[in-house]
């Protein structure tokens, strides 16, 4: 009987493993959302979440404005996040760019987001199927980014659709700045959708050549917070 469940387990198909995402972050946003979008408190306040989002953009966007902005006011991108949850950094980003477009498999966690951004008449959210952009509409982006969020995927496969969907929304030189586990002692199982699968710098590199970015820089191998930054071919 343990052996039939360890098999299913490491068996799961696609399918399942996108399911199990949606169900398990829906719960995680009706229990405590903002805790889990930001484990460094349990009781976020309004002002004290939407901060660290601002944070977050301040630590990891505004300091790389010439790889972002390529010249482009911010004013005038059109930017695209994978994984908003509940809008934390979404806020942040609706206020330095144009026209921002979010995506997350919760659609609790979406219900959430869309309260947060209801003053921001250029932001929009979606609930996604936890693998590809087909909700997003079929426009040119200037920039994609995605923080603490492929952390959680059980399964490079589903990462790296992400990685190649994007790569058909942006414009061509265009940025996807974002993070993956790093990490690779640890290990994970397919139906865990908190500890996701780790990358090796191989692995990150042959995935950018395989969705036609050019993996130009890496930050953090080994550890938890892997950021690349793969620019479109």
């Amino acid at each position: 009987m343990g052996y039939a469940r360890y098999y299913h387990m490491n068996e799961m198909s696609l399918d399942q493993q996108l399911e199990k995402m949606r169900a398990d972050w829906d719960q995680r946003a009706r229990e405590n959302a903002r805790h889990y979008v930001n484990t460094a408190n349990t009781q976020w306040t309004d002002d004290e979440f939407f901060a660290s989002g601002e944070r977050t953009v301040a630590e990891e966007i505004l300091t790389d404005m010439g790889n972002i902005c390529q010249g482009k006011r911010p004013a005038d991108m059109r930017v695209l996040e994978i994984g908003c949850g509940a809008g934390r950094v979404t806020k942040a980003l609706a206020k330095l760019f144009g026209e921002v477009h979010a995506v997350d498999v919760s659609g609790e966690m979406v219900r959430q987001a869309s309260e947060a951004l209801s003053g921001f008449h250029a932001a929009f959210v979606y609930q996604n199927n936890g693998k590809d952009l087909t909700v997003v509409p079929e426009r040119e982006f200037d920039f994609a980014f995605s923080s603490i969020v492929f952390q959680h995927i059980p399964s490079r496969e589903i990462i790296e659709n992400y990685v190649r969907e994007v790569s058909r929304l942006l414009r061509p030189g265009a940025l996807f700045k974002f993070q993956v586990q790093g990490d690779s002692t640890l290990k994970t199982k397919p139906d865990d959708t908190w500890l996701g699968v780790p990358f090796s710098e191989r692995q990150a590199v042959d995935m950018a050549y395989r969705c036609g970015f050019d993996p130009r820089y890496r930050h953090g191998a080994g550890g938890q917070y892997f950021w690349l930054w793969f620019f479109k071919k």
